[in-house]
C-alpha cells in the first residue's frame, strides 16, 4: 500500500512539473509572438536614425530618418502604443515603416514619450505637439517640408494622434495649429469615445483605462477625440482598422463626428482578427505584400500632392 501511495504522489508531482513546463514554454511563446507582432523581429533591417531630444525627461526623445535625395521631404510622423503605460520607439515601430516611407521618399520620425502613471495621458499628447515642433524647427537641416507632414499613431499612439488632431490646445502649446498639420492617421485605436469604450471593457482593459483616463467623466470626454471633433479639426484623416467589434465601432462613430464637422475623412477596413490582426497591422504596415500598405501608400500620395 505504501508503495502504490508513493507510486501515485510520484506520478502526480510528474504531472504537475509537466504542466509547469508547459505553463512556461506557453507563457514564452506568447511573450515572444507578442514581441514580433510588435515588430522587433520581424521585417527588414532599419538603418540607424538620428535620435533628437525634443524635452528633459529620458522619454522625451524620437529617431528620425531623413529622406532620400536634396528637396523639402514629406515627413510622416509616428506614435506607438502600449496602452499609454508601456512601449518603446524602437520596439514598437515596426521595421517596415521607416525603410518603406523613406523609399516613397519621405522623411519618417518615431518618437517615445512619457508614460502613465508618472504622466498624464494630456501631457503625452502635449509629447506628441512637443516632437513635431521639435522636427519643424530643424526642418532645414532635416530636409522637411513644413507644409507636409501627417502623424500616424498605432493603438494607444492612434488615439494620442487622433486627439492632436480633434483638440487643437496641444499644438497650440507647443506654439503650432492645425495648419502644420496635413493629415492624421489612426491605426487600429479602439478608445475614441473613452466612456463608450469603459462600459464595455472586460476587467483588464477596464484597468488599463481606467488609470489612464481615470473617473472624471468630464476628463473622459475632455480626452475622447470623437468628442472633440466638432470643428476645427485637422485637414484630413485617415482611420485604419481591423476586426475587433470595439475598434470597428469606435472607428466609425469618430468619422461620423468627423463628418459632422465637414472634415475629410476615409475608414479602411483591413483584414485581420482580435489581437493577432491588431499587432499585425502595426508590424507589417508598409510590407508591400500587406493589406494596409497600398491604401495607405495612395492616401499620403494624394495628401502630399494637394499641399
Amino acid at each position: 500500500m505504501m508503495l502504490k501511495r508513493r507510486t501515485i504522489l510520484a506520478g502526480t508531482l510528474a504531472a504537475v512539473a509537466l504542466v509547469g513546463a508547459a505553463q512556461a514554454q506557453n507563457g514564452e511563446r506568447l511573450r515572444a509572438w507578442l514581441a514580433a507582432q510588435q515588430g522587433g523581429s520581424a521585417g527588414p533591417q532599419v538603418p540607424a536614425g538620428e535620435t533628437i531630444a525634443y524635452g528633459r525627461d529620458p522619454l522625451q526623445t524620437l529617431s528620425v530618418w531623413r529622406a532620400p535625395g536634396n528637396g523639402p521631404a514629406p515627413l510622416v510622423l509616428f506614435v506607438h502604443g502600449g496602452g499609454w503605460q508601456r512601449g518603446d520607439k524602437d520596439n514598437a515601430t515596426g521595421r517596415w515603416k521607416a525603410v518603406h516611407y523613406r523609399e516613397a521618399g519621405y522623411a519618417f520620425a518615431s518618437i517615445n514619450y512619457r508614460l502613465v502613471p508618472a504622466a498624464t495621458v494630456e501631457q503625452q499628447a502635449t509629447d506628441v505637439a512637443m516632437a513635431l515642433k521639435a522636427l519643424l524647427d530643424r526642418a532645414d537641416r532635416l530636409g522637411l517640408d513644413r507644409r507636409r507632414v501627417v502623424l500616424m499613431g498605432h493603438s494607444a499612439g492612434a488615439h494620442l494622434v487622433a486627439l492632436v488632431g480633434t483638440d487643437e490646445r496641444y499644438l497650440k502649446t507647443a506654439g503650432l495649429s492645425f495648419a502644420d498639420v496635413a493629415g492624421i492617421i489612426p491605426i487600429d485605436g479602439a478608445a475614441y469615445d473613452v466612456p463608450a469604450q469603459l462600459q464595455q471593457a472586460g476587467p483588464r482593459m477596464a484597468q488599463t483605462y481606467g488609470q489612464a483616463f481615470g473617473s472624471d467623466p468630464a476628463r473622459q470626454r475632455a480626452l475622447s477625440p470623437t468628442a472633440q471633433a466638432a470643428a476645427p479639426n485637422a485637414p484630413a484623416f485617415l482611420l485604419l482598422h481591423v476586426q475587433r467589434p470595439d475598434g470597428v465601432t469606435q472607428n466609425h462613430a469618430l468619422a461620423t463626428a468627423l463628418l459632422a464637422a465637414h472634415t475629410a475623412v476615409d475608414v479602411v477596413s483591413i483584414p485581420g482578427e482580435g489581437l493577432m490582426g491588431h499587432m499585425e497591422i502595426n508590424r507589417r504596415l508598409g510590407d508591400p505584400d500587406y493589406a494596409g500598405t497600398a491604401p495607405v501608400d495612395r492616401w499620403l500620395h494624394a495628401r502630399f500632392a494637394g499641399r
